[in-house]
Parts: structure tokens; C-alpha cells; sequence
């Protein structure tokens, strides 16, 4: 069985004994942003355990639609499960929102009210050992959203040349003591591959030493980031992806993205400023 169809059952699982309902981080600002109406069509490109998609059906009842995109089939399948209730109005996809004018089209909108997309890792992946996207538990180093992808940390981690880890962890974790990281991490994986995340992040804070722990993140903070942005293509065509929102968004709607680190906030705002700065209407 592969791990796609595990994460399905896992899915319904935890739907059994369902944990409290998410609530996103910024879930009044997205709702005062849209502006969602009762009969309004939106794309939750990054849908993740349902929050922001829950109050757009909500807020455009009786008809409007949400369309909730997720590579992520644990997330896909506990939405599914979470909002049933919505009917036809919930209209889940199995995708990257990288895709979105594609998947958006496929399910029948061609012209939207309104997008948000959620960037970055989910609590829910955060807070599962057995995906390896944290420290905070020992667990298999695989951080693939879509585990349908060919690669893994694990891989990354103990494969890429000392050079190419160090550029990694400078360009996408923003590590200013890279060298340090990667030099660390090829001698510990010389003397076994480095599989768990455990193991990464012992590795990373013995190379960072003790003055690294009064910091007010963990040590090994960016390493995991760098290489989970890696693994999942997180800033892959970002700023495209702001042009195709708005290529679906109607006149007058709107768009929401929520960035938690400044690698994806400096890909929005350079999407942004491309269509601010240039007229992209057609010929004529």
C-alpha cells in the first residue's frame, strides 16, 4: 500500500476521535479582506485542514462554493471528513496550487470572487512525527507534503556534495553559519546515514554549539526549513503563481496570501509589484 493511500486511512482515523477544529491564525483579517457574499465562488489554494475554506462556505451560504486545493492527502481527506456537511458547495482537489488556474478551470471556475492561500507547513504536519517535518519528535527525515514526490530530506541530507549543502541552507534557511552545518552534517553521515530528524538536529546543534541555544528559536530551526522548502519546490513560480490568482479573481474580488517566513513574502510582493507596475490587459 503505498504511503498516499496510508495517509487516507490515517485521515479517517483521526476523524474518529476528531481533534479540535482548526482555526486559522489570521482568519478575521482573510474574511475582512475577501469580503465573501452568499452565492460567491473562491479557491482555498492551500486548503490544509479546512479553516479558511469552512468560514468562506459559511459566509456564502446558501450557494456559493469553495474550491480547496491540497497535495497534502492526509489534509485533503480530513477536510473531506470535516466538511461534508457543505455538500457539493465543498469542492476538494488533489493538487499543487502552483497549478491553480488548471485546477480551479477542471473544477468548473473560470472566473472567481475571490483566492486565499495559506503558504508554507501546516500545524498538522508539524505536529506528526511520522512526516518528519520537525524537531520536536524523532521521526523518519522525510518532509514531503505530497508523498507522492520522489524526495525526501533524508535523501537530500545525505547525497548533495558539501558545497551544495552549504549554498541550501544559506539561500533557503537564511543559516549564517551554513559552512558550519554542512561540514558537520557530511561528517556525521560518513559515519552513518543521518534518517531521522532526531539525528539532523543533533547534529545541527552540535555544529552550532552552546551559544546557539540562547537563542529564541531552536538551532536547527532553519536547517529544517532550507530543507523542506527544498523537498516540497515551496518558492518554485511563488511569484507566478500571484499573477495566475489574479488571472481568476474577477473585477472587484480579491485575494489573500499569508506568508510566514520572508523567502515567500518577498516572492508575493514581487508577483504584486509585477502586476502593479505593467498593464496585462489583452491587445487592443
Amino acid at each position: 500500500m503505498g504511503q498516499a493511500m496510508l495517509l487516507e486511512f490515517r485521515a479517517e482515523e483521526l476523524m474518529a476521535s476528531p481533534p479540535p477544529a482548526h482555526r486559522p491564525v489570521l482568519l478575521a483579517e482573510v474574511l475582512d479582506g475577501l469580503r465573501p457574499r452568499p452565492g460567491g465562488v473562491f479557491v482555498d489554494a492551500t486548503l490544509g485542514a479546512g479553516g479558511h475554506t469552512e468560514a468562506l462556505l459559511e459566509a456564502t451560504a446558501p450557494d456559493g462554493r469553495v474550491i480547496g486545493i491540497d497535495r497534502d492527502p492526509l489534509a485533503l481527506g480530513l477536510a473531506k471528513l470535516r466538511l461534508a456537511r457543505f455538500g457539493e458547495r465543498f469542492v476538494p482537489v488533489y493538487g499543487n496550487h502552483a497549478d491553480v488556474v488548471r485546477l480551479a478551470q477542471r473544477s468548473g471556475a473560470f472566473t472567481i470572487d475571490g483566492l486565499v492561500a495559506d503558504l508554507g507547513v501546516s500545524s498538522m504536519q508539524l505536529d506528526s512525527p511520522e512526516r518528519g517535518f520537525s524537531f520536536r519528535s524523532d521521526g523518519p527525515l522525510d518532509m514531503r507534503m505530497d508523498p507522492a514526490q520522489p524526495m525526501t530530506a533524508a535523501e537530500l541530507v545525505n547525497t548533495l556534495a558539501e558545497d551544495e549543502l552549504r549554498r541550501l541552507l544559506r539561500t533557503f534557511g537564511e543559516e549564517r553559519r551554513a559552512p558550519a552545518v554542512a561540514r558537520a552534517i557530511v561528517a556525521a553521515r560518513e559515519k552513518a546515514p543521518i534518517e531521522t530528524t532526531g539525528r539532523l538536529a543533533a547534529v545541527v546543534e552540535g555544529a552550532l554549539g552552546p551559544a546557539a541555544r540562547r537563542y529564541r528559536i531552536h538551532p536547527a530551526t532553519r536547517t529544517f526549513q532550507a530543507l523542506r522548502i527544498v523537498v516540497n519546490g515551496e518558492l518554485d513560480g511563488l511569484e507566478r503563481f500571484v499573477g495566475d490568482a489574479f488571472s481568476l479573481v474577477r473585477p472587484g474580488g480579491r485575494a489573500a496570501f499569508i506568508a510566514f517566513h520572508s523567502l515567500e513574502d518577498r516572492a508575493i510582493k514581487q508577483g504584486l509589484r509585477a502586476l502593479a507596475e505593467r498593464c496585462v490587459c489583452p491587445p487592443g
